[in-house]
């Protein structure tokens, strides 16, 4: 049964955030859980401690990548179904919610193939050779997180339709559904059954598959569109516009690939000149802070992606039936949300970074890991207020059909300055470079942002008043 969706365009739009928001953000933040869960674990099993923490560090981005594929297909079909209901077009919405359903599937399929065959130099290229034990744990851990790849890439890719399709609250639960699973298994194999890192791994596993089961359960029964046969052959057009608009989110998740492979290189290669972590005892714990670090800035991250992510479907649909006063609203409601969050982030990594670092096993380590991590998170996450309002506005503008300027601010943040910081500061400041690399990053990519944010208030002004 096909749903009607208009209240996209009447219902108050503080409401209508609230509705899609929070459902969005709980999903992103149970999905950022995968990855946090397990490092918490790990680092308090005194068998793999800050060893196996480095080791996760090391496989996180190859997970990223994944994940970048399929947020291309699936934020790229949310905004595609939105605007194409907005105009009254269903049945290419169908289709591009069929098409998308095969592209993730061979998509996850061949990454699968390529992760298990090239496991050995993939995990050397992003820094797995920090020592010998790092690179044992790094490859047993990634061996059985490539397994999973296919089901992961189905989930993560089928949430942002099932949003665009009306179900915020399904999209969460399944998500849910998989991260709970992760939980209740990682202390069972870690500790228990000591199964390490193949333990913390297969736990992963099994949650997404929990969360790819119940998303196919939903593809059979949409609300929005008819899906029938026709709907799952493939159309260029469509094909290229769902890509296009999803093209942003593959771009800003392979570049944080692209910024955390050189942080990762930088981090083995200038750690082994400080006089500290030199030392081969010491030589894992900045990449397992680094990777700690990250995590923090994911799970902060995750609200804000959520925030605007939600947003996209409320966007697109008053998009397509020219409502922009409501996405001018939106977009200001949007800003000051991600404000807060950046604000409160900030207070927390400033003024708590120990209790932060307590809970990824410090006290099985040495001072030097505490040292580092506190500097780390002072440091490195200092401009998170502004990282928070330029992804939002990275979103806003995918979901307003500007694909363009969304997606080359996305590159200039995680390539020309994510990459080129990574590389350039150490050379001056040494393993201190690497942590100044994100915030500056952040603080020049705000700058271009606020003009673009300028810029997209005119249009939306203009437009209002020509009607």
């Amino acid at each position: 049964m096909e749903q009607n969706q208009s209240y996209l365009a009447t219902e108050k739009v503080s409401r209508l955030m609230g509705k899609y928001a929070v459902p969005c953000i709980i999903s992103l933040l149970v999905g950022a859980l995968y990855n946090i869960v397990d490092q918490i674990f790990i680092a308090n099993a005194s068998y793999l401690g800050s060893y196996g923490n480095a080791a996760n560090t090391v496989v996180f981005p190859l997970t990223v990548i994944a994940l970048a594929i399929a947020v291309m297909i699936g934020d790229g079909c949310c905004a595609f179904v939105s605007l194409n209901l907005g105009k009254g077009n269903r049945k290419a919405a169908a289709n591009s919610i069929g098409i998308s359903v095969l592209m993730t599937v061979i998509s996850g399929v061949f990454l699968c193939a390529v992760y298990i065959l090239f496991k050995t130099p993939i995990v050397s290229a992003f820094g797995g050779t920090v020592n010998e034990e790092t690179f044992a744990l790094s490859k047993e851990y990634f061996f059985y997180i490539a397994l999973g790849i296919p089901f992961y890439m189905f989930g993560q890719a089928m949430n942002p339709i099932i949003r665009a399709d009306g179900s915020p609250k399904f999209a969460m639960a399944s998500t849910l559904l998989g991260a709970l699973l992760n939980i209740i298994l990682d202390p069972i194999f870690i500790f228990s059954f000591r199964w390490g890192m193949m333990g913390a791994a297969v736990a992963t596993v099994i949650g997404q598959v929990a969360t790819a089961l119940l998303s196919l359960w939903y593809l059979l029964h949409v609300k929005s569109v008819k899906l029938s046969g026709c709907a799952f052959r493939f159309d260029k057009a469509i094909v290229a516009r769902t890509l296009s608009l999803g093209i942003c989110s593959f771009l800003s998740q392979i570049s944080l690939v692209a910024a955390m492979a050189a942080i990762n290189n930088m981090v083995c290669k200038y750690g082994a000149l400080d006089h500290v972590f030199g030392q081969a005892i010491y030589a894992q714990i900045p990449m397992a802070v680094v990777g700690i670090v990250m995590k923090v800035f994911q799970i902060v991250i995750s609200v804000v992606i959520g925030m605007a992510a939600g947003c996209i479907p409320i966007v697109g649909y008053n998009m397509g039936a020219m409502r922009k006063p409501r996405v001018k609203r939106l977009f200001s409601l949007l800003l000051c949300c991600e404000a807060t969050v950046g604000l409160i982030a900030l207070l927390v990594v400033e003024l708590l970074p120990r209790t932060l670092i307590g809970i990824f096993g410090s006290a099985n380590e040495s001072v030097y890991y505490t040292e580092f991590a506190v500097k780390a998170f002072r440091i490195y996450l200092c401009m998170i207020v502004f990282a928070c309002l330029n992804k939002a506005a990275f979103i806003f503008l995918q979901a307003m059909g500007r694909a363009f300027a969304s997606t080359m601010l996305s590159m200039v943040r995680e390539i020309i300055f994510g990459v080129g910081f990574a590389l350039i500061l150490p050379l001056f400041f040494g393993l201190d470079g690497v942590l100044y690399s994100m915030p500056v990053s952040d603080l020049l990519t705000a700058v271009l942002s606020v003009a673009v944010i300028v810029s997209t208030y005119k249009q939306l002004s203009r437009k209002c008043e020509n009607g």
